[in-house]
Formats: C-alpha cells, sequence, structure tokens
C-alpha cells in the first residue's frame, strides 16, 4: 500500500503544516488516514504519533497540557480526534501560546463535534484537508493494473487490495454495515438503521440523476426537509456527494436541483448487490457509474476549481464543469470504447464556452474530436487539469 499514496496529497499536507499550526485530515473510516501520516514520518519529521482508541496512547493525555508542554519540540498527531472533543479547547490555548506552524496533526471521520470545534475553537489556526479513498492516479502505475479492477471494487485500500472480487465483496458489505449500525451513532447522528439502509439503496438507484428529494420523501415515508437532513449526514460522513448545477445571470432556463452520486464505486456496486463486473456491465447503473467515478476523482484533484455540472431545460448538457478563476474547462462521461455525442453536448460547449472540453471514456488512445475537445481516459484526464 505504501506505494499508492498520491505524492500530490503528501506534498499537500507539508505546504499547510509550513502555513498552520495544526492541521486536520478528515475522511471516511478505512480510507487511508493513518497510513499516509504514518509514511510521512521522514518528511514531516520529529513527530509522536498517538492513537486516541489505544487505551495507553489515551493515558497519556490524561493531563494533556503538560504533554503537550513536554514535547513541544515534536509535531504531535492525534488520530481518531473526534473521540476527545474536550482538547480543543486546550489545543487552542497550547497554540495561542506558542503559534509555531506544523505543532498538530489531526485525524478524524466527520461528527458534529469534530466540525463544530475545528471550525469555531480554531478558526484561523488550522489548515484543513479531505482525503479520499485511492485515486485512480494512486494504482495506475502498479504492474498488475485494471481499469475494471478499480471501477468494479473502488477505491477504499481494502476493498481494491483484496484477493479476490468475493473478498472485496466482503469487506464492502461489512463496512456498509459498520457504517450504518456503528459509525452514524458514534459520531452523534440520529438517524435509524434501516431508514439509513432505504436511503442508501434509494440513492444508489438514483446515482447521477437529479435529485427529487420530494420523490425519497414520498417512498420513505418522512418529509422533504428530513430527506435533505439525511443527505447532508451522508455528504457530511463521505459517503454521498452532491453536484451543484451550473448557474449564470441569463435569461436560459437551467436545472436548479443538484445531481447526487454515491462516492465510492464499489459501494455503488455493493449497495446495488452487483457481484461482478460482468454485473455492472449488465446494469441500468453502467452508465452513471462511470460518470460517478470520474466526477469523484476530478472534484477530488481539482481543488481549486469550483465544480458544477451543466443542463438546460431544453436538454443540453454537460456532466462537470471547473470553474478556475481564468479558465473553465467541460467534461463529458462516456462508458463506451467508442464514444459518441449529441447536439446538447455542441450545444452545451456553444454556451459555456470552456476553455479546454474533455471527453473522458475507458479508451486506450487520446484523439481530439473538434478543436480543444479531447477524448480520453480518466489517468489522462487527470494529468490534462
Amino acid at each position: 500500500m505504501a506505494a499508492f499514496i498520491d505524492r500530490d496529497i503528501r506534498d499537500f499536507v507539508i505546504k499547510n503544516l509550513q502555513v498552520f499550526p495544526a492541521v486536520v485530515i478528515l475522511g471516511s473510516r478505512q480510507c487511508g488516514k493513518s497510513t499516509l501520516i504514518k509514511m510521512m514520518s521522514e518528511q514531516i519529521g520529529n513527530y509522536l504519533y498517538l492513537d486516541l482508541q489505544n487505551r495507553s496512547d489515551l493515558a497519556k493525555l490524561s493531563e494533556p497540557e503538560l504533554f503537550f508542554a513536554n514535547n513541544v519540540d515534536k509535531t504531535i498527531c492525534l488520530d481518531e480526534i473526534q473521540l476527545r472533543p474536550d482538547l480543543f479547547s486546550i489545543l487552542r490555548s497550547t497554540i495561542d501560546r506558542d503559534r509555531r506552524n506544523g505543532r498538530f496533526i489531526l485525524l478524524g471521520s466527520a461528527s458534529r463535534e469534530l466540525v463544530q470545534h475545528t471550525t469555531e475553537t480554531l478558526a484561523g489556526r488550522i489548515g484543513l484537508i479531505d482525503l479520499t479513498p485511492f485515486l485512480i492516479g494512486e494504482v495506475c502505475d502498479q504492474p498488475d493494473f485494471d481499469i475494471k479492477k478499480y471501477w468494479f471494487r473502488g477505491g477504499y485500500p481494502d476493498s481494491y487490495n483484496a484477493d479476490s472480487d468475493e473478498a472485496s465483496a466482503l469487506w464492502r458489505e461489512n463496512f456498509i454495515r459498520t457504517y450504518i449500525e456503528r459509525d452514524i451513532p458514534q459520531l452523534g447522528f440520529q438517524i435509524a438503521a434501516p431508514m439509513l439502509m432505504r436511503m442508501l439503496t434509494m440513492t444508489a438507484h438514483e446515482h447521477g440523476e437529479i435529485l427529487n428529494l420530494a420523490k425519497f420523501a414520498s417512498s420513505l415515508g418522512v418529509t422533504a426537509p428530513t430527506v435533505r437532513h439525511y443527505f447532508d449526514i451522508m455528504e457530511q460522513t463521505y459517503i454521498v456527494r452532491t453536484l451543484r448545477p451550473y448557474f449564470a445571470n441569463t435569461k436560459k432556463r437551467l436545472v436548479k436541483s443538484p445531481k447526487v452520486y454515491i462516492r465510492d464505486s464499489g459501494i455503488l456496486h455493493q449497495i446495488l448487490q452487483l457481484q461482478s463486473f460482468n454485473d455492472v456491465l449488465g446494469h441500468t447503473v453502467f452508465g452513471n457509474s462511470w460518470e460517478g467515478m470520474v466526477i469523484e476523482n476530478v472534484c477530488t484533484k481539482a481543488r481549486n476549481a469550483q465544480c458544477c455540472f451543466y443542463r438546460s431545460a431544453t436538454g443540453d448538457e454537460m456532466d462537470l464543469v471547473l470553474l478556475y478563476p481564468n479558465a473553465t474547462i467541460a467534461i463529458e462521461c462516456k462508458a463506451s470504447a467508442s464514444p459518441t455525442v449529441q447536439e446538447g453536448f455542441w450545444r452545451a460547449i456553444e454556451f459555456l464556452k470552456p476553455t479546454k472540453t474533455f471527453i473522458a471514456a475507458p479508451v486506450d488512445d487520446s484523439y481530439y474530436i473538434a478543436d480543444n475537445v479531447e477524448v480520453c481516459n480518466l489517468q489522462t484526464l487527470l494529468e490534462r487539469i
């Protein structure tokens, strides 16, 4: 697994440590937060790692101010920081007494307490980094890399590295069950496990579609605000991504509701009980599964861009639009080795006037179908942006 950690994320962590007294790395369970920091020990230098789920490590913080003062020369990493929300006020006073950059690294999963304390208690003192499961750039250089394996199993390290598809499916099934039955309650969210499973299942079937809160509310027997609250929880815990629509001050009628995706393709396929890549090929989610995988990789990579999709009332559409201060990149996703586009694609280009347009498809070689319109695979696309 060591060779899989993207150099970009390591460099990003170091840059944040050079600017802020504390860096908070957030991500879903088992996405690689602890592994990342342990692998970066040489880059970080003199650092001390404490796992707050470990009794002996937790005991060292019985008097946290004394512990921090005794290790003032080290970068202290506190893993599972959401288990000790009381530490945040102590961290603030410790930092304010000696405001040197790179003093603390905090690792955790999203929770009300963690988000509240990092944004309020440590405001101005922290750099926030979201960590995802493997991006394709972290695994595509491996000798045995197969795009179908990455697509089917998703990017969670234990799922991707499993000995077989069956073992991967078993891991993902356990991950989903643990997320629903243990993680959500432990993170302080009040939602019944059967209701959350129904929400996830409906979301998987609506993967890549416009979010219709009324449809969810009717099927689940709850109100639309309740459904919105549930989606907020799933977004905050890194399971679901909602992609906002493109908005411009124009008379053209544009879709105003977001699109919804299960963030990891392997988790998507497991929720839908797809047991092999052949099952994915034969399922109606096939095209949207590819789209979701492309969007997750691109949106994670393009940290400085505003990510959205474009769709007009007349059907003109672009799956992903990256808005930079001085550039616009348009991306269409096609799960075909011989992708074709419709007239609505060209009308979207005419309206958006992007600096560059890509069609992301499972192809071996890149080629142009028009000026500034390039067909390429996902690996090449990530290099281009």
